[in-house]
């Protein structure tokens, strides 16, 4: 594949996966000033995989250029990664983030399943 093809496929996935993240981020940090921690944390787990169900479709109808499985894979790496580097190293200064099964744990597989599942039925099509 030539370079320039694989450089653009690369930022498209990049691009769906750091624009949920970033949609997550923003539940986050409007839960945080309107209600509690554990509302907020309910209401990320909830919308992460709605949110990355919509991505998922836009992804899938227009490029769908890694299958299934290696795109919920990718999309869970990034958001893990960004969650480490960004939220807990610079943000928060600390990993406590990740003690929260219902904070990280649920939504990363949510977030997975809702990718994968996604992906099957269009790909089906």
């Amino acid at each position: 594949m030539h370079a320039l093809m694989w450089l653009t496929r690369t930022l498209v996935i990049m691009a769906h996966a750091v624009i949920g993240w970033a949609l997550c981020g923003a539940i986050i940090a409007i839960g945080r000033r309107t209600t509690s921690m554990r509302a907020t944390l309910i209401v990320h787990a909830v919308g992460a995989p709605i949110l990355f169900g919509i991505l998922s479709f836009v992804y899938f109808r227009v490029f769908a250029y890694t299958t299934p499985l290696q795109t919920a894979a990718i999309f869970v790496a990034i958001v893990m990664l960004l969650d480490v580097v960004v939220v807990a190293r610079l943000i928060e200064r600390n990993f406590d983030m990740f003690k929260s099964v219902l904070g990280t744990w649920i939504p990363f597989r949510l977030i997975f399943a809702s990718t994968y599942l996604c992906g099957v039925s269009l790909v089906r099509k």
